[in-house]
């Protein structure tokens, strides 16, 4: 028989929108806990305007419609909360207590219940009312100052660092709260923000500013400019190689590979000295594809690897290999990334109409 799934009979109450929220409780759901979407019966969840993010994060979940503006639907969330192990709420501070289902309230009913509030700034703090999205908590956590050229601009990209910082740093919290209550028989508020989560992924940059005083300029650090043997260079197919051969030994076997043990005698510390390697290295990099780098160097250490876009990514030998995406629907999705041996994996349903298991909840829960 198979084991049950790790987080076999766990019960989530997800009020969450968007992105954050939804994407912890994928992790949740890919885990094996029972996953219920609270939403709003006009509309639902945003995102389901934005058809395929609703399917990415919202697989293996239930939904179900409460207006939590009324007495008769608040009452309903109750009794789910009585037989819930968690709570997840991104609404700022103030909403749900106002609605008489803050923590305060939901621990009288459910001692047990571990209620975990992920938001932009916490629950503390003269910022805690504020709204937000990823940029603004990035912004003041310090990560777009370090994000850019050489004199240039802070640059976003496409990839929203706050909002999975917060998301990832929110299910360990519930992890380890479910733990707790489990041991003690008493559940607890857990306070996550993504401004916090951001700036806790500041590890490199804090020492910096612990060791000097403060951090380089904007692409001049050592792993964001200043060193020629770490960088990313043009091909000559327009595509791109990331060298990574920080250590010695690596870039001694990139020269060795590309027969240009000259360029072992050019200065590669940070500094104008360094300026003439960083110039024969592009050189030495655009004179072949992308792909003929990745077969030279990328399985003799070297540190050496092609920058792939998601096109490549999905197909990818390593990911297929490591089971990243799933083929949802015949389309790709993200899998869950941690391996586990011996814990059943559970296959996710597709993501839920809006209210679909109204009667099988709702109907179920206790009066």
């Amino acid at each position: 028989m198979s084991p049950n799934p790790l987080l076999d009979g766990i019960r989530v109450l997800d009020l969450s929108r968007l992105l954050p929220g939804p994407f912890a409780t994928l992790y949740l759901a890919q885990l094996g806990a029972e996953v219920i979407k609270i939403e709003e019966p006009d509309g639902g969840d945003y995102a389901r305007t934005a058809p395929e993010l609703f399917e990415q994060v919202n697989r293996g979940k239930k939904s179900v419609t409460l207006d939590l503006r009324k007495a008769d639907d608040v009452a309903q969330f109750k009794r789910l909360v009585a037989e819930a192990d968690v709570v997840v709420d991104t609404f700022r501070p103030d909403v749900l207590p106002r609605l008489g289902c803050g923590h305060e309230t939901l621990k009288q009913i459910n001692p047990r219940l571990v209620f975990a509030a992920l938001t932009g700034y916490g629950h503390t703090g003269p910022y805690r009312n504020r709204p937000g999205h990823d940029m603004n908590y990035r912004g003041y956590a310090g990560e777009l100052a370090q994000n850019g050229p050489r004199g240039g601009a802070p640059q976003v990209g496409d990839f929203q660092v706050a909002d999975l910082a917060g998301a990832l740093s929110c299910v360990i919290g519930i992890l380890a709260a479910v733990i707790g209550a489990r041991a003690s028989g008493k559940g607890c508020f857990v306070d996550v923000a993504m401004l916090d989560c951001t700036l806790a992924l500041q590890v490199a940059t804090l020492s910096d500013l612990r060791m000097r005083g403060r951090v380089p300029a904007r692409g001049t650090g050592i792993l964001s400019g200043a060193m020629p043997n770490y960088g990313i260079y043009p091909c000559a197919d327009g595509r791109y190689l990331a060298l990574g051969s920080l250590e010695r030994k690596f870039f001694v076997n990139f020269c060795k590979l590309a027969g240009r043990e000259d360029l072992l005698e050019l200065p590669h510390e940070p500094g104008r000295k360094s300026e003439a390697l960083r110039t024969a290295v592009a050189e030495l990099i655009g004179q072949r594809t992308r792909d003929e780098w990745e077969a030279l160097l990328a399985d003799e250490d070297s540190c050496a690897s092609a920058i792939l876009d998601m096109q490549e990514v999905v197909h990818n030998p390593q990911i297929k290999a490591r089971g990243l995406i799933e083929w949802h629907q015949g389309k790709p999705a993200c899998g869950m990334p941690i391996q586990f041996d011996g814990a059943l994996r559970p296959a996710l349903a597709p993501s839920p109409r809006l209210g679909e298991h109204n009667a099988e909840v709702l109907d179920a829960s206790p009066t």
